[in-house]
């Protein structure tokens, strides 16, 4: 019976999966198009992309338990929900960590690394949604704050990749720098998932024998006033907080 399980769960991923691969050309291609025909206000038509993007991974979630592919919870939901102008930061186990995370905020900007930019399923989707590339230093703190001024929320994973079981991970300064010279306070989210699944070492069809479970825990907020007070130099603010970071991020490694 447990090979049986395995199977179907090999099955169901694979299904799940070209089901959001298929989703994806239809906003790219329908939804997005029709969306820029209906609504020629730049910022609205962004709202109204990332609205769908929140349904369609919902979805997405959803089917992924529904057909025993995965199973997941989410603890503080209805917090995530209801926040604004402020970073939501999560550490990065699995491929499917932004979908957890996305389908339960209202309005999401997210922070992109440059290869969804060239994916053929995402590229346009997260143009569309007016998401940031982190690819354009320059103006990167400027494009933040004027979302930050919206009352927006910008998800960043602060490791820049899916983490390596096994391997401690390490937190980029991004993150840190962007709450630190926006003022802005940081919402943490921690990911678990048990066994692990969908890692960036493994193929998704590379199921473990058990089913995964995913627990998604909506902690509480940082302030950043208190590391800018710290000291006057913005840089070693930054530092400070990062270090802050790394062990909100990660108790169960920093607890052991």
């Amino acid at each position: 019976m447990n090979a049986v399980n395995k199977y179907w769960r090999i099955f169901a991923t694979g299904l799940c999966f070209a089901i959001f691969g298929l989703g994806g050309l239809t906003l790219s291609f329908i939804i997005i198009p029709l969306i820029r025909l209906t609504t020629p206000n730049t910022i609205q038509r962004e709202y109204r992309v990332q609205n769908v993007i929140r349904i369609t991974f919902n979805f997405f979630c959803r089917l992924m338990k529904f057909t025993g592919a995965i199973d997941y919870r989410i603890d503080g939901a209805e917090i995530l929900a209801n926040d604004k102008n402020c970073l939501v930061v999560a550490n990065h186990p699995s491929l499917i960590d932004y979908v957890l995370v996305a389908s339960q905020l209202k309005q999401c900007d997210c922070l992109v690394k440059a290869a969804i930019w060239s994916n053929p399923f995402m590229k346009h989707i997260v143009k569309a949604a007016g998401y940031i590339p982190n690819q354009t230093p320059d103006d990167l703190l400027d494009l933040c704050e004027e979302r930050f001024e919206r009352e927006n929320v910008l998800l960043v994973f602060p490791e820049g990749t899916r983490t390596t079981p096994g391997v401690a991970s390490k937190l980029q300064r991004g993150a840190a720098q962007i709450a630190i010279r926006t003022q802005r306070d940081l919402r943490i989210i921690h990911i678990s998932v048990s066994p692990s699944f969908l890692t960036k070492e493994k193929k998704w069809y590379q199921v473990p024998d058990t089913k995964p479970f995913f627990h998604v825990e909506v902690k509480d907020k940082v302030e950043v006033m208190p590391f800018i007070e710290q000291t006057n130099n913005p840089t070693s603010a930054a530092r400070r907080l990062n270090s802050y970071l790394a062990e909100a991020i990660f108790p169960s490694i920093n607890n052991k």
